[in-house]
């Protein structure tokens, strides 16, 4: 790795990391403060982001750490919440082809505001697009368990009742799409989204819908793809 290629490439794109900075400082902060709540001190809190990075199963994960362990409803509860992952990855794979080892990490840290970030933009030109992409997921990395840590230590501090506080997650998801209709030209994908998302829910219910209204997303968005991309 060209040390000053890959300087640029992290001043190009910090920048662009700002917001995913400010939210993910808030929400690790308070998946920190509800596993101390819960009795897990700041190295489990830690651990738990820098291993598993799943933001919004990790709060998820906090119940199933202080009930009785079910490894099978865990993996396919895993599998529901995460499984908008499986369709990042495959809008991903153009973007990231032929970037060496990098890759690996690349796939590891992808998240949603990563993806968000990376889908949408280009790198600068004359910033090599694998430092780019990399920089982009590590800052975001980097948010994500500096927040936790911070959450962790001030855990045990806090002394008010932090129920609601998992709301932070929904807001920030909430903000991002908002980001996104914002700036895109071409609103119909995230028309697409909102569409099949409510024709999920209404047919199988809250604790079904995902899975099932990414599908019909993948769908619509592969088999219209010329003429979104029009």
């Amino acid at each position: 790795m060209s040390k000053a290629n890959f300087k640029k490439a992290f001043v190009a794109a910090f920048p662009h990391t700002i917001p995913v900075l400010a939210s993910f400082l808030i929400l690790g902060i308070t998946y920190g403060v509800l596993m101390q709540t819960k009795g897990y001190g700041v190295i489990w809190s830690v651990l738990m982001s820098s291993i598993a990075f799943c933001g919004s199963m990790q709060f998820v994960a906090i119940t199933l750490l202080t009930t009785m362990f079910n490894p099978v409803q865990a993996f396919v509860l895993s599998l529901t919440v995460n499984a908008r992952h499986l369709f990042y990855g495959l809008s991903m794979l153009e973007k990231y082809q032929g970037l060496g080892k990098i890759r690996g990490f690349l796939i590891f840290m992808l998240c949603d505001e990563t993806f968000s970030i990376c889908c949408t933009l280009k790198p600068p030109e004359g910033i090599t697009p694998k430092y780019f992409y990399f920089s982009v997921s590590i800052l975001n990395y980097c948010y994500w368990i500096i927040g936790t840590f911070l959450g962790g230590v001030l855990g045990n501090f806090i002394t008010f009742n932090t129920a609601g506080l998992d709301f932070a997650l929904t807001a920030l998801f909430v903000v991002l799409f908002l980001e996104q209709w914002k700036k895109s030209k071409n609103r119909l994908p995230a028309i697409i989204g909102i569409v099949s998302s409510i024709i999920g829910l209404v047919i199988f219910g809250k604790n079904n819908f995902v899975m099932v209204s990414m599908v019909i997303i993948l769908a619509m968005l592969t088999g219209g793809r010329k003429k979104l991309c029009h």
